[in-house]
Parts: C-alpha cells; structure tokens; sequence
C-alpha cells in the first residue's frame, strides 16, 4: 500500500498508509504538527504544505485554494486529499519555525518538602506509601500546558534543583489554534478526546527521551508530576470529558484537583510515579491562573494587586490574602499570529520588536533571524507606533496596507482582529476592578505574566489600551504558571494551600453579568 510521508518529524518519517482523509488528517496520524488554527474548516490558510512526490494522486484544487493562488506545488493540508493514490507521497510542511516560548520564571521561595521523599533505602510517596527501592536518583516533573505552548522542567526532588527544562509547540494544534477549535473536535468525533490526549503525551514522552541524550537517564527516576493549564488543557491532559467547556455554561465537570497513576496517561516514566493536576477556579480560568496567583503571592499579600496573563486564553485576577477575583476570555489568538496577515508565533524569524523612526521602519526579530512574519509583542510595538506617527487614527483607521517589508504588512481587517482582541481582554480588566471596587490608583502591582506578557513593552500595550496607563507599576514575572507548578511540586503544604486558595476564589463573567456588555468592549477598541 501507498504510504504518505512528513519526513521533518521523526515519527512521520516512517509515513502512515494512506486512507480515505485530508493531508491533515494524515498528519494527524502520524503525529506531524501542521498549523490549523482553524481545525481544518479552511478558512485560516495557514496549513500550506508542499508535495515534494506523489502530487499527482491527490485530489484537484478546491475553491478555498484556487481563492489562495498557492504555487503550483503548494496545497492546504485541509483541503488536499489522495483520489485513489497508488504512489507514495511526500508532504513538507512551510510553517515548521521553532517557539521560542518562555522558559523564565519566577524564583519561588518554598520550603523544601515534595510528596514524595526518600526513606532509607526506599522511595515513599505521602499519598501512595511506597514507590519502591531507593535507585540513586529522585526526581519530578512541573508542566504548563498552554494552549500553543507546553513547558516543563525536571526537578530533583532531594535538593530542588533543576535538572533541565523542555519547551515546544503544543502539537494540539493540528485540532486548531483555540480550545473552542479543540472541544469543537471532540463533540465530532468519537476519538477526539483521546487524539488530542495521546498528541500531549507523546510530546512530553518524546522530549524527555530527547533529555536524556544530555542528561542521561531521567524517566526511570521520575516520580511524581504536577500538571497545571487552563480548564480545558488539564482535562484532556488527563483524558477527562471537555464537553462543558463548550456549551452554556461553560463549565468544567469538576473543579477539584486530580490525580493518577502516570502510566495509566502512557507517560513513560517510573511505573509509581503519580501525576496531580492543580485545582480549576471555574469556566476557563483553570489551575494554569492558580498557579499565577500563588507564585505571585497574592494569596498572602496586604496589598491589593492585578495579574493578568496574556495568553491564547486570558486570564485576570484581582485581589489580596483576603478576597481574590477572576476573569477569563479569549485574548491571545490574534496576537499569537491566528486570523492576522502578517501575524506569526513566537517563532525564529518572528518581528518581536518595531519602531518608526523618521519614517522609516526598524525593527527585531527573534533570533536575528531573517523576518518572517511579527509576534504579538511585535504586532501591539506597531499599533502604538503607526498611532503615535498618525498613520493609524484613534477609530484604528488606515488609509492603505502598511508595510514592514516588501513580503510583510498589516491590513485594516488585521487591526480590526487585534484591537477587538485587546477591548475584550482590557474589558475584563476594568470591570475586575469595578466589582471589586478598586481603581487603579489603589493598585499596588500589575503582574504580567505568561510568555507572551513576558516580551510585552508596557509602555506600547498602555498606549492602545491593552494594559491600564500605569506602567511604573507592572512587574514581568514571566512564566508564572511553571513557577506555580514548580512549587507545589517542591511543596505538598503549597499544593494544599493552593487547593484551598483555588477553593475561595470568586470567578466572575463579565459578559454574563453586564447587559451592555458588547457596547462596553466597543467602546475599547479604539484609542
């Protein structure tokens, strides 16, 4: 039989046989990661491949390609699919740019005392009792799984110390680039939930095998794992039913923590390892916004302060150790380069910074590499720039496309996706503050966190209104949700104290709760 081939992926590299379904579908097989911020309803245009052999067994050009005017040997993975192939076929895959995703992250200061600990010539862990004979070497395992992102650190649980961290893409975006896309494809199809959980698992289990080349041995030594991530990230991480999420309203089906044995998720790692995921806080604010707040140390502060996470899903919280409140939307997707000409993730290449100087353009790109396209960092540098030099007006006008190079440019319809994205995100701000009944004025910090809040110029996010105007008081805390996990995985008494800070947390829903809500976050798309 025919075989179809991703040959930039170790896995794809052998092919899957071919069958009745889309390049994308194939992918998905093999587990090769193709961009589909859309989940293949072709209307993205970002899962362009080339077909370096076997074009010709594959279906002719659809409507939504022919409107694309692809090169000849270029195909949307979405719409391409093989019409009775009997030849092998070679698919490369354009958009393979490496993440740059944020591995820095606050320096939690807690009390050594993990679960798991070494008694003698025995591993026991405080829960599970004994793990088995003491081999030399103890370690655990803090993951963020982010909507684009997955970053995780190994951590030895004797001392503390990092061993090595792992970041890449999340490969779940071979189902869409938002969790709606995600929960969308496992109310369609009856494996879904376990696609998108098994794509997870054999990324952490393929980068802990690839940190054993430099580290040596590693997954037989690891014993227990804290996972945290936005409502629905944590769910399917542990293969539990999302559906909730993705009608009124809205709900995870348990907001409790969970734990398991890791062998029973197919991580590949000592068979009594337990894996634990941190507490949701309701809707889509999910363990990912407790672990912010407990690296922050809101939980214990006097003071009242603001978090918010820029992400694909955003998160917003305000409070102190005697009331916290939070808010979620979907903030990030145009910033993470879904729905804007120009936009890209965080990827070498990627415009991360711009200024207009006299007219001309300048700009940074993320490993000085040639450009390819701007990040979100870079995408909100532009707005405040062409609002400052009166190219863009303050109803985020422009009179034609602007270029950044001769390939590059940002359109009308891109500043509409992005100042629609930051209103939403911004609305949550003010109306946070509104029912807590602060200002920002009484606001002593505004944590930024998360890796694309990380590159953020606050001084640019204030001037389109991203951000309050109070940029003295912002403190980049980076990736806060990895720190948070780090110190429940160091702490079994944080990861109490989490559960119980997640536990009296009021989570709010502006749209829900404002019958005007629509003509509020109008009136914060401008300037």
């Amino acid at each position: 039989m025919a075989r179809m081939y991703f040959p930039q992926y170790r896995r794809g590299r052998e092919g899957v046989e071919i069958f009745d379904g889309t390049i994308l579908d194939h992918a998905r097989r093999a587990g090769a990661e193709i961009a589909s911020e859309c989940g293949g309803a072709g209307t993205c245009g970002r899962c362009v491949v080339r077909i370096d052999k076997g074009a010709e067994g594959l279906n002719d050009l659809t409507t939504v390609e022919r409107a694309r005017s692809l090169p000849a040997d270029e195909r949307l993975a979405c719409q391409a699919r093989p019409a009775g192939a009997r030849r092998d076929i070679s698919v490369f895959i354009l958009d393979f740019g490496d993440y740059s995703v944020l591995s820095e992250t606050l320096q939690t200061d807690v009390a050594l005392a993990p679960d798991v600990r070494r008694e003698g010539d025995r591993v026991v862990h405080a829960h599970a009792g004994d793990l088995g004979p003491w081999r030399g070497k103890m370690y655990g395992l803090a993951v963020d799984v982010g909507t684009t992102t997955i970053l995780a650190e190994v951590l030895d649980l004797t001392d503390g110390r990092s061993v090595g961290t792992l970041a890449r893409k999340n490969p779940q975006i071979l189902f869409g680039n938002d969790v709606i896309s995600r929960i969308a494809y496992t109310m369609q199809h009856d494996d879904g939930l376990t696609q998108l959980q098994q794509c997870l698992i054999r990324a952490i289990n393929d980068d802990l095998a690839g940190m054993e080349a430099r580290h040596g041995p590693v997954r037989e030594h690891l014993y227990d794992i804290v996972v945290v991530g936005n409502s629905t990230m944590r769910e399917v991480f542990f293969g539990r039913d999302v559906r909730s999420l993705g009608v009124i309203p809205y709900e995870p089906a348990r907001l409790e923590s969970v734990s398991c044995p890791a062998a029973d998720l197919g991580l590949d790692v000592h068979g009594a390892c337990r894996a634990y995921g941190g507490p949701l806080i309701g809707g889509h604010a999910g363990a990912d916004a407790v672990a912010d707040i407990v690296a922050c140390g809101m939980h214990e502060d006097d003071d009242v302060n603001m978090l918010i996470d820029i992400g694909t899903n955003g998160e917003v919280a305000v409070g102190n150790r005697r009331r916290i409140m939070t808010a979620s939307c979907a903030a990030g997707g145009a910033y993470e380069g879904a729905t804007v000409t120009c936009g890209v993730g965080a990827i070498a290449g990627a415009i991360a910074n711009v200024w207009l100087r006299d007219g001309r353009v300048d700009f940074q790109t993320i490993g000085n590499k040639p450009p390819l396209g701007v990040c979100g960092s870079g995408l909100i540098d532009l707005l405040a720039e062409l609002l400052r030099a009166g190219v863009m007006t303050p109803k985020a006008r422009i009179e034609r496309p602007f270029a950044l190079t001769d390939g590059i440019r940002i359109t009308q319809q891109d500043i509409h996706q992005l100042i629609t994205a930051k209103a939403g995100l911004r609305t949550d701000q003010d109306l946070l503050m509104k029912y807590y009944g602060v200002g920002v004025d009484d606001i002593r910090k505004i944590y930024l966190a998360g890796g694309f809040g990380n590159f953020v110029n606050p001084a640019n996010a204030a001037a389109i209104g991203l951000l309050p105007d109070a940029p003295s008081k912002t403190v980049r805390v980076g990736n806060a949700a990895l720190a948070g996990a780090r110190a429940m995985l160091l702490s079994r008494e944080l990861r109490a104290t989490a559960e119980t800070v997640a536990a009296g947390i009021e989570h709010t829903k502006p749209n829900e709760r404002e019958p005007e809500f629509a003509y509020i976050v109008a009136e914060k798309m401008y300037f």
